[in-house]
This record gives structure tokens, C-alpha cells and sequence, in this order.
């Protein structure tokens, strides 16, 4: 056999073998290969991935606050929820997602987010003309006459002492206090929690909208309830499972 007829021999085995590995079982096909997670930037798939888990799969039904909620979508901006989802809550269940805090989400995709949220959920005019108390948190509640405001605008759900009543429950309850801080307690008391039949700060009275200060002060008390966290961690430290013996 000649040299001539040898390299043919040889390139026709190549390709038979080459033709062979283009059909390996597993091997993908054109098109479907997995996108780099930091390459997605659709927003509903982003926010079933990453936020229904507490929120809902529809933004509402969670143990987390409602985001389709208009009214909280009113009193919200982008810049506060960039804030929350980018750091997180310290102390409560909402951890960091941005990757510059140690989470697993770009800036392009925290504001794919943010844009999904209020392209699906929000409503022109969800106020109604009604004017809301500022969002944010603030200093300068007073606790004594914050217990004085639950009993006018929330003791008629949840019990004349907080601990729960006909048509809500506990919001006294040590374990729900650690785990929500100030500023989560003020969203709620504005805007509700319609999933759960809780009315946002007009509707608590009919007629009889809650003020600045009136939320203020009923955040102070509910506040001043909170167990401390330093003494609470010495205690279980020094306490063994079980008690003591």
C-alpha cells in the first residue's frame, strides 16, 4: 500500500470516528446550553427564583411582605427597594442579594427586578388622591402613647393586648418581633397586608385614617416589646437544650 493510500485510509477512519462522537449520548444539542446565571435578566423568572420563595409566587400569600400591592407600590421607591434587596434586612430573614454584599445578583439584575415589580403590580392612582404617611422610618415615637393608638386602631383584630384576637393574630409574639425591624413594622401598619384581610392606615377606623405621628408611636410600642438580641444570646448560651438541670 502506498503512502497515498495510507493517509486516505487513515483520514477516512477520522472522519468515521469524528461522525461517530457527533452522536455521543448527552451530548447537547445546538441551542439549549445553560445561560450563565448572571446573563439572566428576565424579570419574572428573576423574582420566582429569588423573591417568591417569601413574597409569593404572585408577590402576595408569603410570610414577607406584599409586593403587588399598589398601595405599597405607591408609598415605595426604587431607590428603598434597590436598598433591600441589594443589603438586605440585618437581624430578620431578608439576606443580601447583591453580589457586591456576598449575595448572587448583579445591579442590572436587581433593577430587572425592581422594573418587573412595578411593570406587573403597580396601579396609577392605588391612593386614590389620598396623601401617605412618609415610608421611611423615624425616630421620635413615644411607646406610652403608641399603646394608647393599638387600642384605637388595631385592638378590634388582634386583641386588646396584642396577643391575638377574632380576626388576626399576635403581633406581640417575641419570635415575629425579632424577626421584623422598625421600618417592616411601619410598611405594614401604612400599607396592610390585603393578602391577609389587614387594612392599610385609612382603613383601621372608618373615616379616621391614621396620622404621621400616630404611626410613629404605635411602632415605638410595638418596638419596645422586642426582646433584646444580646440578652437573649446569653441566655440560650448559658441555658442547655432541654432547660436547666
Amino acid at each position: 500500500m502506498t503512502l497515498r493510500r495510507i493517509a486516505v485510509a487513515v483520514s477516512m477512519v477520522a472522519l468515521v470516528w469524528l461522525a461517530g462522537c457527533s452522536h455521543l449520548p448527552g451530548k447537547p444539542a445546538p441551542g439549549p446550553e445553560v445561560p450563565r446565571p448572571d446573563s439572566v435578566l428576565d424579570p419574572v423568572m428573576l423574582f420566582t427564583q429569588n423573591c417568591s420563595g417569601c413574597h409569593g409566587a404572585d408577590g402576595k400569600s408569603g410570610p414577607a411582605m406584599m409586593l403587588s400591592d399598589p398601595v405599597y407600590l405607591a408609598i415605595v421607591d426604587d431607590d428603598a427597594l434597590r436598598s433591600t434587596i441589594s443589603k438586605g434586612r440585618p437581624g430578620t430573614a431578608m439576606s443580601a442579594f447583591a453580589q457586591k454584599e456576598g449575595g448572587m445578583l448583579t445591579d442590572d439584575q436587581i433593577n430587572a427586578i425592581i422594573r418587573g415589580i412595578r411593570e406587573r403590580w403597580n396601579k396609577p392612582n392605588a391612593l386614590g388622591g389620598d396623601v401617605a404617611p412618609p415610608y421611611a422610618a423615624k425616630a421620635g415615637g413615644d411607646a406610652a402613647r403608641g399603646q394608647s393608638v393599638y387600642g384605637t386602631y388595631c385592638s378590634s383584630c388582634h386583641g386588646t393586648d396584642g396577643t391575638g384576637g377574632p380576626k388576626a393574630g399576635s403581633v406581640v409574639d417575641k419570635a415575629y418581633l425579632s424577626l421584623i425591624t422598625d421600618q417592616g413594622l411601619r410598611t405594614i401598619v401604612i400599607a396592610g397586608r390585603p393578602d391577609f384581610n389587614a387594612p392599610d392606615w385609612r382603613n383601621n377606623v372608618p373615616g379616621h385614617a391614621m396620622s404621621d405621628q400616630e404611626i410613629t408611636d404605635v411602632v415605638a410600642w410595638l418596638a419596645s416589646q422586642r426582646p433584646n438580641r444580646t440578652a437573649a444570646a446569653s441566655s440560650a448560651v448559658a441555658t442547655p437544650p432541654g432547660g436547666a438541670h
